[in-house]
């Protein structure tokens, strides 16, 4: 269920474990140590106090170092776990504002995401950033947290490989990175990416194109994951040859995270 899965936080979006699913041949995904969310800059004290309570080892943060600049994310005083990120500047850009030019209409919004996704699998902080990711979770027993900033787009596409690398079947897959459309307060995710277009572009963009960006769809998903096979066959020969994930490391990643 929805709300099992979702930690319900006050200034931090989108927050929710993405285990627990069943795995091909048998076993599941292990419950409360692979997190995923937005960035933390909004968090309160009591955010804060939540997330030491999961005992997170490891934070990736798939940002490139402008965006960390631009919105820094709180800590508590408490707060000792090891961050992760390869550096390099992404302009600034997530996903859904790389989409976002110009007083653009629905179709136009939905077409570019359909772009983005379908190049996501070379973005080069993204990349290098998930070669750390999976480094760290065929390396350590223990919860981790991987985020971007709307924790949709580049943690989404984070998070299918991990799951297709676990053996989770793809419907699944698909399942988890569509809640992103009912975790949280939407309203307010929606309003908050709205206002980030709008201070950057200085357009008028539609309300229902805003919508279109804020939101995840399969056909968005879909276009990455058929970058990875048009060029790889799989994800596991894509993890290999692109993210450097060495049959060793896949085996010592099932072993810590499917039971």
């Amino acid at each position: 269920m929805l709300a099992e899965r979702v930690l319900p936080l006050t200034g931090i979006h989108n927050f929710r474990d993405y285990g627990g699913y069943a795995v091909e041949g048998g076993g599941r995904v292990r419950d409360g140590v692979l997190w995923r969310s937005a960035h933390h800059e909004a968090a309160t004290d009591e955010d804060l106090a939540a997330l030491d309570r999961l005992g997170l080892e490891t934070v990736v943060d798939l940002r490139g170092d402008d965006e960390r600049a631009l919105h820094p994310c709180r800590r508590s005083e408490s707060f000792s776990a090891r961050v992760l990120f390869a550096g390099g500047v992404t302009a600034g850009l997530a996903p859904h504002l790389q989409a976002a030019g110009g007083a653009i209409d629905v179709e136009t919004a939905r077409a570019r995401m359909v772009d983005t996704y379908a190049g996501m699998p070379y973005r080069p902080a993204l990349v290098a950033t998930l070669r750390l990711y999976l480094a760290a979770l065929s390396e350590y027993d223990a919860p981790s947290l991987v985020h971007c900033v709307a924790g949709k787009d580049r943690t989404g596409f984070a998070v299918a490989v991990v799951h297709r690398l676990l053996g989770v079947h793809e419907d699944d897959l698909m399942h988890d990175y569509l809640l992103t459309n009912s975790a949280g307060k939407i309203e307010e995710r929606i309003a908050q990416g709205a206002a980030h277009i709008r201070d950057r572009y200085g357009a008028e963009i539609r309300e229902d194109a805003v919508r279109m960006l804020m939101s995840v769809n399969p056909v968005f998903l879909d276009a990455a994951l058929a970058t990875v096979r048009r060029d790889h066959g799989d994800v596991a020969s894509y993890a290999e040859s692109v993210l450097n994930f060495t049959p060793e490391m896949h085996e010592a990643m099932v072993d810590k995270l499917v039971v």
